[in-house]
């Protein structure tokens, strides 16, 4: 359930109707805009509804919000998108976003070479693994602290907001004193523990949709991080499996418009894993970037035919700064406004 306070409640009002939802056992999420406050009563439907809110000082208007997803539903902004600063760069709203580096910290030079290229094309988010998942045990899991330590002199050297992936939670301090911001790869879109420790740290979280999951189960994953008070969050559509087997996963272009419609948050597309192949992943982000898409995360390398893991989708780093330059011309046709190059 939505509670709209009136424009200029006092905060002795927002406490009150606080302390009367958490009275029936909900838990109360308190949003400040420029003009009003809206809190958001996560709990029991019918409880919170006998408190009768509607007649209470400040208050203007109760709205009940029908989806599962309550802090995520485009409902409880009042359909207006949520707009995230990460390291002074903009996602959301009307801000496009590109996220590039390569699969996996492989080694210090490649990394470095790659964020250099990154920066100077205008890229915005560095990424990189420093822990891979892999279907099979044997394959390279990633350089681990060595990965991260690399991240951070890539930072360093660069000034790019860094984004990598969490695995495990007895990681979570570790890669938080690198991470700009915190990705859960789909295989972890479900796993309730890791979602609701990230959502504790208060770090941004771009989460992936999982192989075989749906909107509204990736919207929910969302949801555990939300709950914890962190409210920046990412979505990403990166391919789902279907009946197809001419390419790698089906990238879901519909998801954009749909959870567009459907959440406040930033939806992002990472056609890099979808793809399979790198000639297939320039299409694949015009097609987004001109559905909609917030950001596109995309994974760059300056030799990925040499790269320990996943090189045949990796873009050519040389090629890099031609590929963002169609990539953003998509997204300023759709509507968005992309980062002016100095």
């Amino acid at each position: 359930m939505m509670i709209v306070m009136k424009e200029g409640a006092s905060q002795e009002q927002v406490d009150a109707i606080v302390a009367k939802v958490e009275s029936v056992g909900a838990t109360a999420h308190v949003s400040r805009g420029e003009l009003m406050t809206v809190i958001g009563a996560i709990g029991d439907r019918e409880h919170v509804a006998n408190l009768e809110l509607d007649g209470y000082p400040g208050v203007d208007h109760v709205t009940p919000i029908t989806k599962p997803y309550k802090l995520a539903s485009l409902q409880f902004r009042k359909g207006r998108h949520s707009v995230l600063d990460i390291g002074g760069r903009r996602i959301g709203g009307e801000h496009f976003m590109t996220i590039a580096g390569p699969c996996t910290v492989e080694s210090r030079e490649v990394m470095l070479d790659t964020a250099r290229i990154v920066k100077e094309s205008g890229a915005q988010l560095l990424r990189g693994g420093a822990y891979k998942p892999r279907t099979s045990p044997y394959s390279f899991q990633g350089l681990g602290g060595e990965g991260l330590r690399l991240l951070q002199e890539a930072k360093e050297e660069t000034g790019l907001p860094i984004v990598t992936e969490l695995m495990d939670a007895r990681d979570l301090e570790a890669v938080a004193e690198v991470a700009d911001v915190i990705q859960l790869g789909a295989r972890n879109m479900q796993n309730y523990t890791l979602l609701t420790e990230v959502g504790r740290s208060g770090i941004p979280v771009l989460i992936k949709r999982g192989l075989s999951s749906t909107i509204e189960e990736l919207m929910m994953a969302a949801e555990y991080v939300l709950k914890e008070g962190n409210e920046s969050v990412i979505l990403c559509e990166r391919g789902i499996r279907t009946f197809e087997s001419a390419y790698r996963f089906t990238l879901d272009l519909m998801a954009i418009p749909v959870l567009k419609e459907q959440t406040h948050l930033p939806v992002v597309v990472d056609p890099s894993h979808a793809a399979g192949r790198r000639d297939w992943v320039l299409p694949m982000s015009l097609a987004a970037a001109a559905a909609g898409a917030d950001g596109i995360i995309v994974e760059v390398h300056p030799e990925p035919d040499a790269a320990i893991c996943d090189g045949p989708q990796q873009l050519v780093a040389e090629g890099f700064p031609d590929y963002l330059r169609q990539v953003e011309a998509a997204a300023a046709l759709a509507g968005k406004a992309v980062p002016s190059r100095v």
